[in-house]
């Protein structure tokens, strides 16, 4: 059944026309038996199972949904279910099994039972912490003085905000009770170079502030949009950018939704309308038209596809956007995935470690 709020998807007018697909690990190859699941099918699917107690667990306390344990507990045995028949016969939907067709069957058991946000009160606390320590992170930011460091510290940044997702929860805890761990964490990140580094050629293009616009897809709540994307969206705003930030229509996962995002940016603004003196008149929130913690770049809102005609910088941030589903997407402008590798089957994908760090631009 369709959300009111749901508005009619189209094509991302900046892709490349051609072989697009929202799929970047293929599961299976044409010549392989599609009644017979591959390794890497089963390795994914099994994935999914494992993300069944921690979303079980989250949907039992929703205060929101009436009866939510026993509901819960159906969500559980009917996701299970689903993943099951996959693992027996792969091909039983009729099309080729990839990321987006679980996350899609997740999502939909969840809102069939009546749950709309089971992550909600843990996307409070951790964005309330992280608006706790947006000062601090943007001061540290600034008293850099060489632009190129500057740039570096913010997209550690990013990697550090992306570490504090459902994923991680112990690094999650650290964080919320000592907020000196997301520098820490900056500091720590695996050593450069990193499994995909065009870092130094980003920083080039980056001193040349060419930019006049950039569209950004955002990824997690708390740490990740406020200390890592939000400080790094005011650096491109003093570089005299319009940035537009793109943002999830419904939840899913610890994903920052539309709405969410409007509140913590109305939150860390001043009277004047600024973040940390600097101006927010060229900073626009946008519906993303997405539902899923992964991209499909032939749907989007058409909001967003109105806004992003023009725009000369695409950045895809996080995993699920920036490495599952869109790595080697082509953009009719410059682009940017940037993203932490944290689960076994993407760092096997990319011939990584688990935790290393994806920095891939394309110029055009």
């Amino acid at each position: 059944m369709g959300s009111i709020s749901q508005p009619q998807l189209v094509p991302f007018p900046l892709l490349m026309n051609g072989n697009y697909t929202a799929s970047t690990i293929p599961w299976r190859l044409p010549s392989d038996d599609p009644s017979i699941p591959t390794p890497i099918e089963l390795s994914w699917l099994n994935l999914f199972l494992n993300t069944i107690p921690t979303f079980k667990k989250h949907a039992e306390s929703d205060t929101s949904v009436p009866d939510a344990v026993n509901k819960a507990e159906e969500f559980a045995q009917r996701f299970a279910r689903i993943i099951e028949d996959f693992k027996k016969d792969p091909a039983s939907q009729g099309v080729p099994l990839d990321v987006l067709l679980p996350c899609r069957l997740r999502e939909q058991v969840l809102k069939e039972l009546g749950f709309r946000d089971i992550f909600k009160k843990i996307k409070d606390v951790e964005n309330a912490n992280a608006i706790s320590l947006f000062e601090n992170v943007v001061r540290l930011n600034d008293a850099i003085e060489d632009e190129g460091k500057r740039l570096e510290n913010l997209v550690r940044g990013i990697f550090a905000g992306n570490i504090f997702d459902l994923g991680a929860s112990q690094l999650a805890e650290v964080f919320s009770r000592d907020g000196m761990s997301f520098s820490v964490t900056c500091q720590n990140l695996v050593p450069r170079p990193w499994v995909i580094d065009d870092l130094e050629t980003f920083k080039m293009k980056w001193s040349k502030k060419s930019w006049k616009k950039v569209i950004i897809f955002v990824d997690n709540s708390g740490a990740d949009i406020i200390l890592g994307i939000l400080p790094f969206a005011r650096e491109l705003l003093r570089h005299g950018s319009q940035v537009i930030l793109a943002a999830n229509d419904l939840p899913s996962l610890n994903d920052v939704t539309y709405a969410e995002l409007l509140e913590i940016i109305s939150k860390l603004k001043d009277e004047e309308g600024c973040l940390m003196g600097v101006s927010t008149s060229n900073l626009i929130i946008a519906n993303s038209g997405n539902d899923l913690p992964v991209i499909d770049l032939t749907r989007v809102s058409q909001e967003l596809a109105y806004l992003a005609n023009d725009a000369d910088l695409v950045i895809l941030e996080g995993m699920g956007r920036g490495i599952e589903t869109n790595l080697y997407a082509q953009f009719k402008c410059d682009s940017l995935k940037i993203a932490m590798v944290k689960h076994p089957e993407v760092a096997e994908f990319l011939g990584s470690r688990l935790y290393d760090c994806v920095i891939k631009y394309d110029e055009l």
